[in-house]
């Protein structure tokens, strides 16, 4: 006798046993009832068994379906310092919300340091805080520290820059040759480079080294006000619009709205050249000269930003200067930034920028005097000093020990 079992969907069918002349079962009919029921037995187990497993085998097929194309997207953000902390904090909770877009990991190259016998690197990923440089503000759980540059950009898509300008060119050396070929980039890095070629944009500078489009972010965001979620705006400058898009999906949020024009290097300049004018903007409050006199400087300051980046870069638009890179960014520096805040110190101690910089900043970098040395650099050659008197004053009291009190000899 033989019992066919057939799948059909999730059960099974069974067929009834054949009786034929030769067969065993017809010679003996006791045999015949035993082994049948046998046999049925046999059968019934095996039935079960696929009922059993049906179940999970069309569970799985319905993942698969629900689960759709593999998100295209992956997120790397080389920086951990304050505000890229912020920004990774923003970018973790972003890509999670987008599954069909973004790998649900963003990796974040961290510079390794020792924290009371423990490594940053192992503190953020199991504290997920970022003990040194922002601290208090839980990070999101796939926001994943790595030491090793390399390890941390394998694979992305999208790459975020946020670290001193002056460490980009050795970065962008140690990862050229490794990075995908639709890799993007975005600069979040306020300062710009000189050289032989004179003045060059931080963007530039990893479009250059890496070959791939690069976009920029800059706005009026003060670190620790937007880790704790208190609205804002920023402005992307793009060159490509559809990648421009893409890191408003990245960056935006009900409390960090990002707007975007197509001006890279109106965008980035504003946020390198804004450092300069806070570091104007913290000698006048050292001196405690009063509001109408930091009004002024300010003034003073966001029209030589106008100035030098028309006269020093092509295309950039007027309207760039009304986005939140622009006004928005100067206003908020002026008021609550690290560089006004070292400025006013250096009136009140008469202590070096230098050592200010060491003693106040827990690490960070003063973007202001450095942006200030660059673009001397390039309006002393072409004696161009005379038309940007709050720049070259900047320089002086910072670089050539002029009194703090000349800021306002302009």
């Amino acid at each position: 006798m033989r019992v066919a079992v057939r799948a059909r969907g999730a059960g099974c069918e069974l067929s009834p046993p054949p009786f034929g002349a030769g067969s065993d079962f017809v010679r003996d009919g006791k045999s015949f009832q035993h082994s049948l029921r046998v046999l049925l037995m046999d059968r019934i187990s095996l039935l079960t068994r696929s009922l059993s497993l049906a179940p999970s085998a069309a569970a799985a097929a319905a993942t698969t379906v629900a689960s759709g194309p593999l998100p295209s997207e992956k997120v790397c953000l080389i920086g951990s310092g304050n505000f890229g902390s912020v920004i990774g904090k923003i970018m973790a909770e972003n890509v999670k919300l987008r599954p069909d877009v973004f790998d649900p990991e963003v990796k974040m190259w961290v510079f390794e340091e020792m924290i009371n016998g423990e490594r940053l690197t192992s503190i953020i990923n199991e504290k997920h805080e970022n003990v040194k440089y922002l601290p208090n503000i839980k990070l999101p759980k796939n926001l994943i520290a790595h030491p090793t540059l390399l390890n941390a950009v394998e694979g992305a898509t999208l790459l975020v820059f946020v670290v001193p300008h002056q460490f980009v060119k050795g970065i962008c050396d140690q990862i050229r040759g490794t990075l995908r070929s639709d890799a993007r980039a975005i600069s979040l890095i306020k300062g710009v480079d000189v050289s032989a070629k004179g003045l060059e944009l931080i963007s530039d500078v990893i479009k250059e080294h890496l070959r791939c489009d690069v976009s920029v972010l800059m706005g009026a965001n003060i670190a620790n006000e937007v880790a704790e979620e208190k609205f804002c705006e920023a402005t992307v400058g793009y060159k490509v619009k559809e990648n421009g898009l893409m890191w408003k999906q990245v960056f935006n949020t009900r409390y960090f709205r990002v707007t975007t024009i197509d001006d890279v290097a109106g965008v980035e300049l504003c946020g390198a050249l804004k450092n300069v004018v806070a570091i104007a903007a913290g000698l006048v409050d050292g001196l405690k000269y009063g509001d109408n006199t930091k009004a002024a400087i300010i003034r003073i300051g966001l029209s030589e930003m106008r100035k030098f980046s028309k006269q020093f870069h092509e295309g950039v638009k007027d309207e760039t200067f009304f986005e939140s890179c622009g006004v928005a960014d100067v206003i908020t520096t002026c008021f609550g930034g690290r560089n006004r805040k070292v400025a006013e110190a250096h009136v009140q101690t008469g202590k070096s920028f230098e050592q200010l910089e060491a003693e106040l900043l827990n690490g960070q970098k003063l973007q202001g005097t450095l942006t200030a040395r660059e673009i001397y650099m390039i309006l002393a050659p072409k004696n161009l000093t005379g038309e940007y008197p709050l720049f070259t004053q900047v320089y002086r009291i910072c670089y050539e020990g002029a009194r703090a009190a000349t800021i306002i000899d302009l």
